[in-house]
C-alpha cells in the first residue's frame, strides 16, 4: 500500500513545502508465448501477490526487449497475446494493475536514449548476460543485446521521480500560507529473480549518476527478491528452465495437458539415492523438484520433505506432477478461453498503455526540463 512519509521541505515565501514518498512496483516480462513454470513460479505468481499489496502496480509485456533476439513478426505478433492471455489467466487484473505493451510508451525508448548517454561501454560489456547470449549468436551481438540493460533501466526510472504539485490553501496561528507544495516522490519497486539483481544495480548506479549530473530527482529504485528458488532444467539440473531449451522434456510449459506433466515428471533427471531429500550442491535434480513442490504448494522446503518421508524418488515425481497438474488446470483452460477472444487482449494492453503513459509523462517531462530539452 502506498506508505506517506512526510518532512517538512521548505519554508518560504508564504508556501510550506512537504515530501511525501509513494510506493510504486514495476516489473515486465519478455513475449516469448504461453510462460513455462519457471517463469509462473519465479515472477507470476508474485506478481498476482503484490497487485493486492500496492496502490500503484504495472507490469509490462517488453516487445521492445523481445527484438534482442531475432523473431519474426507474426510470431512476435501472436507471442505477445499469447503471454497476456497466460498472464491474465494467472490471476493478473487489470482492475488492480496496468497491463501494457512496452512499444505502445514510446517515453521508454526515448529515456533510455538519455540514460544511454550516462551510461559507459566498459560496464555493459562486463554484463553476465552480454557475455552468454553475444556467445550464442556467435560473438555477433547487436547493438540492441549490448544497450537493452539501459532500456531496463528506463523502463523503471520512468515512473520514478520527483514531481511537485500545489495542495490546499492553509492557516496556522496568525501565520497563513498561500498554498501548501508536496514533493511527491515515487520510489519504484522491483520483484527481480537473483539473475537479473545485477541489471537492478546498474539501474541503480545509472540513477544516482543522473542524480549528481543533474540534480536530485531520482529515488534509487529497491529490489523486490524473489523468495523461490531458481526452478532448473527437468533434464539438466545445472541450468534454469528455459523455453528456448533443445530437449523438449526439460521445460514445463503453463498450457501443458497432465499427460504431459506427468512424462516430463518422470523423466526428470535424479541420481541413484532414492530417498527425497534437499540438497542442492550433492542432489541438484531432487532438490530441484522439492523446490518445485514447495513454491507450487506454497509449502516450506522443510514441511515438503515432512510429508515425502517414505517415498522414493519415482513415486515423488509423480506426487509433484500431481501438484504442477492441480495448480495449472483451470489456468490452462481460462488460457485457452482468452485466447478466443483477440480484441478483448488488445484492449486490455492498449487502455492499460494508455494509463502507463498519464503517470509516466509528467515524470519524462521533468526529465526533458532537467536535461536541457525545454
Amino acid at each position: 500500500m502506498a506508505t506517506p512519509g512526510g518532512m517538512i521541505r521548505a519554508l518560504h515565501r508564504g508556501t510550506l513545502g512537504q515530501s511525501v514518498v509513494m510506493d510504486r512496483i514495476f516489473s515486465g516480462i519478455q513475449p516469448t508465448g504461453t510462460p513455462h513454470l519457471g517463469n509462473y513460479l519465479g515472477a507470476i505468481q508474485n506478481w498476482a501477490r503484490l497487485q493486492e499489496q500496492s496502490s500503484s502496480v504495472l507490469y509490462s509485456i517488453m516487445d521492445m526487449h523481445s527484438l534482442t533476439m531475432p523473431k519474426e513478426p507474426a510470431v512476435l505478433r501472436r507471442n505477445i497475446l499469447d503471454t497476456t492471455a497466460a498472464i491474465l489467466a494467472c490471476g493478473i487484473d487489470p482492475k488492480k494493475c496496468f497491463l501494457f505493451r512496452q512499444s505502445l510508451v514510446p517515453e521508454h525508448a526515448e529515456l533510455a536514449w538519455i540514460l544511454g548517454c550516462l551510461t559507459n561501454v566498459p560496464r555493459l560489456l562486463r554484463l553476465p548476460q552480454w557475455k552468454m547470449k553475444c556467445t550464442s549468436q556467435n560473438n555477433e551481438g547487436t547493438v540492441g543485446l549490448l544497450t537493452y540493460p539501459v532500456l531496463q533501466a528506463a523502463d523503471i526510472l520512468l515512473y520514478n521521480g520527483q514531481l511537485s504539485e500545489y495542495g490546499t490553501i492553509l492557516a496556522c496561528g496568525n501565520i497563513s500560507f498561500d498554498r501548501l507544495k508536496v514533493y511527491r516522490l515515487w520510489s519504484t519497486h522491483v520483484p527481480v529473480g537473483e539473475d537479473q539483481v545485477v541489471h537492478l544495480e546498474l539501474a541503480q548506479d545509472i540513477a544516482q549518476h543522473f542524480n549528481k549530473k543533474y540534480g536530485e530527482f531520482f529515488p534509487v529504485p529497491k529490489a523486490i527478491l524473489s523468495t523461490t528458488k531458481k526452478i532448473k532444467s527437468l533434464r539438466d539440473p545445472a541450468v534454469k528452465m528455459s523455453k528456448s531449451d533443445p530437449q523438449k522434456l526439460a521445460t514445463v510449459s503453463v498450457a501443458d495437458s497432465p499427460d504431459e506433466i506427468v512424462l516430463k515428471f518422470r523423466k526428470a533427471v535424479t541420481d541413484f539415492t532414492s530417498e527425497v531429500t534437499y540438497d542442492p550442491v550433492s542432489r541438484p535434480g531432487v532438490s530441484n523438484l522439492v523446490s518445485i513442490h514447495a513454491a507450487i504448494t506454497g509449502l516450506s522446503i522443510k514441511e515438503v520433505l515432512h510429508q515425502s518421508a517414505g517415498l522414493d524418488t519415482a513415486r515423488y515425481k509423480m506426487v509433484v506432477a500431481e501438484s504442477v497438474i492441480q495448480k495449472f488446470a483451470p489456468i490452462r483452460n481460462e488460457i485457452k478461453k482468452l485466447q478466443e477472444d483477440k480484441s478483448h487482449l488488445i484492449k486490455v494492453l492498449e487502455d492499460g498503455a494508455e494509463k502507463a503513459k498519464e503517470l509516466a509523462a509528467p515524470i519524462y517531462q521533468e526529465i526533458r526540463r532537467l536535461v536541457g530539452f525545454q
